[in-house]
């Protein structure tokens, strides 16, 4: 996104380049992007070869003025590589009011909302893993000093009342409750819980903590437990490090949010039918 915004900002001719259309097996599906200057890209069409052809061209449209083009390829045939599967690619020259265009797109497009309750020494190695994927991540603590070492470009929250947090969270969010006090890691999970629209609730600990928050839950008025996700990542394998345990976790709370969309998508279809 930065690397898009930077492109579509710098004052320099841009090539837009798109798969329009998808046929059979290919490394990325149709309406993947790509933005491309003279000396920079952003975005990817899936590498390889199909990816190195559509760059030439652009950078062909570049020094020759073409306004547009169109590529088909074949990547069995064309190319030799083993997916099969044959592209559309469109590739467009963008004014500077298409340009304007791509970038509120681009600055408007949701991302999933994964909020992380703790920066200890899980929750930052949490949000490095997450920083690098297409997620809106917020780290939140009540302890200035544990916030002050989170990752560069993590959005982090110091707050005494991080359940408002919680609360004020987008619809189908993730969420992962790893804070330094076992009580307040009930507290917040039964709030993510109730919630009723998570799209993963992830409290850290044991197979015992676990059974001691549903003690908890029962005692306060009940919660489906069913939705929860403890111990979280690579800790049900009996692995501690910080390091693994947020790549096994990063690996759940993708799946769970992927899940979402379809319905997501499918909510907002019917919505726009009904209007």
């Amino acid at each position: 996104m930065k690397d898009a915004r930077a492109l579509l900002t710098g004052g320099a001719s841009v090539i837009h380049v798109r798969l329009a259309r998808v046929q059979g097996s290919s490394p990325r599906e149709a309406g993947a992007e790509m933005f491309v200057t003279a000396t920079r890209v952003a975005g990817t069409i899936g590498g390889g070869q199909a990816e190195w052809q559509a760059l030439a061209r652009a950078r062909d449209m570049l020094a020759q003025g073409d306004a547009q083009a169109m590529l088909d390829i074949a990547l069995g045939p064309d190319l030799g590589q083993c997916c099969g599967g044959r592209l559309r690619v469109e590739l467009q020259r963008l004014t500077k009011a298409r340009c304007a265009v791509h970038l509120a797109r681009l600055e408007t497009a949701l991302r999933p909302h994964l909020l992380i309750a703790g920066a200890g020494h899980v929750g930052r190695a949490l949000a490095r893993v997450a920083a690098t994927l297409p997620l809106h991540v917020v780290l939140v603590d009540t302890r200035a000093q544990e916030l002050a070492k989170a990752p560069e470009g993590i959005d982090t929250r110091l707050t005494p009342l991080p359940e408002t947090e919680i609360a004020d969270a987008p619809p189908a969010s993730a969420f992962v409750v790893a804070t330094h006090d076992h009580g307040l890691d009930f507290l917040l999970t039964l709030a993510a819980l109730r919630r009723g629209d998570a799209a993963y609730v992830g409290l850290i600990g044991s197979a015992t903590k676990r059974a001691r928050f549903e003690r908890f839950a029962q005692q306060t008025g009940g919660v489906p437990s069913d939705a929860l996700v403890c111990p979280i990542g690579a800790a049900g394998l009996g692995d501690k490090r910080p390091e693994v345990i947020a790549l096994m976790t990063m690996q759940e709370i993708f799946t769970a949010l992927r899940n979402v969309a379809p319905a997501q998508a499918s909510a907002t279809r019917i919505g726009r039918q009904q209007r």
